[in-house]
């Protein structure tokens, strides 16, 4: 059985995933629990848009990605186990550290990443 206990960990496994996104858009929060950024700005929207984030809450840990909101196509090919963690248009939620999830996670937060540098070039 799963504890609150594994969300520490959890969460840091997935800030991991997100880090290296971190130097080349904005990090607007990073704290024990909350790792958060924003990302291009689009002259579309005419402001900066939200990238994605991690956020320990009471029963699990959401990673929040939202190019798959904005480009629902990038999440045709997932797997039906991520597919499961979803809640929502652009929410996954994790009790546990999950390596091949998370790892298929992180393939998908470089494709929003990508897709949201190819439509917001600077």
């Amino acid at each position: 059985m799963t504890s609150n206990n594994d969300f520490p960990k959890v969460f840091e496994q997935l800030k991991t995933i997100l880090k290296p996104y971190a130097q080349k858009l904005t990090l607007t929060t990073d704290t024990s629990n909350t790792y958060y950024i924003d990302g291009p700005y689009s002259e579309k929207w005419k402001k900066q848009l939200f990238f994605a984030s991690t956020v320990i809450k009471k029963n699990y840990v959401s990673f929040y990605l939202m190019p798959i909101y904005m480009y629902p196509e990038l999440i045709d090919d997932i797997s039906p186990e991520l597919k499961k963690r979803m809640q929502g248009k652009s929410c996954f939620n994790f009790k546990k550290v999950e390596p091949e999830l998370f790892n298929e996670l992180a393939e998908l937060t470089q494709k929003g990443a990508e897709r949201f540098k190819q439509e917001n070039p600077s």
